[in-house]
């Protein structure tokens, strides 16, 4: 019966509103409905799992909004670099260093606007009687990307292209490690992914383009074959290429998934890119859930009989 629970914050100025819609955006926020009307604005923010708890005692936090995440390195560093790019050094003042709590888990606070301030915080255990999965994390520094950006439906894919720059940039990736390539339509390219991805230029490859439905079957199978191409590309190669490729019946659907109302789909496309670098990254290097290094014929098990290196960086110890 009950459906979900929103929380109504309302900011004192458009640049407040806007700086704040920045800040959970680049942490990865699914982006909700929001709305846009002359009297106001609102932007929605979703997470998979939400509470509604009330406190008698010491109140756990600083903050009255507490965000749970499963990677607290990783936000951290990713709210550091959204606050260097947004107010420089002197804006990190505004952000608290991690520090444990009485009730088993870390913590730091940070108000990405004045008067706004918001808590995020994982448990010290992360297991808690329960299997945890390698997940890749959100940093792209020193990673390099290849965006492979299609200029048919250009009013589409420009606005795709801006949104995974943004996420790039956001995610601390440098501009002179991205390489943007530009082809004539959607069915060029998995050709070109595919050179780049054979060139080892990049880490990781963005695909971006926009099919809209017309009245023959000609969209299904310029998007089979796309899709197809993508696919054997990644496999083949062992390069992550992320899908940015819209498939439409009509452009006011594109245009909502490019930005306007459903997010930005080239955004998202940049995100999973990140996430499967870094996820590559651990699992070639033979890393588990908490960063253990795992290596074959070592006589020093662990738990689950891994074998594993002492002392080194992210092993057991």
């Amino acid at each position: 019966m009950i459906k979900g629970i929103s929380f109504l914050r309302p900011t004192d100025s458009r640049a407040a509103y806007d700086r704040l819609v920045s800040f959970f955006s680049a942490l990865g926020f699914a982006p909700g409905k929001g709305w846009n009307d002359e009297a106001s604005h609102g932007a929605s923010f979703l997470a998979p799992l939400g509470n509604l708890e009330f406190v008698d005692g010491q109140f756990p936090s600083t903050a009255d909004v507490l965000v749970e995440v499963t990677a607290l390195d990783a936000v951290y560093q990713a709210v550091q670099t959204w606050l260097r790019a947004e107010g420089g050094d002197a804006a990190e003042a505004r952000l608290s260093p991690i520090t444990d709590t009485h009730w088993k888990s870390r913590l730091f606070t940070v108000e990405p606007v004045p008067g706004f301030t918001f808590s995020f915080w994982a448990w010290t255990d992360p297991l808690k009687g329960k299997p945890v999965a390698v997940e890749g994390d959100l940093s792209a520094t020193g990673m390099k990307f290849g965006v492979v950006v299609a200029r048919w439906n250009a009013v589409i894919t420009e606005r795709l292209l801006e949104g995974a720059l943004d996420a790039l940039l956001r995610s601390g990736a440098g501009r002179s490690e991205i390489e943007v390539v530009r082809v004539p339509g959607a069915w060029e390219i998995p050709s070109a992914a595919r050179t780049l991805a054979n060139s080892g230029r990049v880490d990781a490859i963005i695909t971006l383009g926009c099919l809209l439905r017309g009245e023959t079957a000609h969209y299904e199978a310029i998007y089979n074959e796309v899709a197809r191409g993508l696919g054997q590309s990644q496999q083949e190669t062992g390069i992550p290429h992320s899908f940015g490729v819209l498939t439409c019946e009509t452009l006011e659907q594109a245009l909502n998934r490019a930005g306007i109302k459903a997010g930005n789909k080239g955004f998202e496309a940049a995100v999973a890119a990140i996430e499967m670098v870094s996820l590559t990254r651990k699992l070639l290097e033979g890393r588990g859930p908490h960063g253990q290094v795992f290596v074959r014929g070592v006589e020093d098990r662990g738990p689950h009989g891994q074998d594993f290196v002492r002392g080194l960086e992210g092993g057991a110890q």
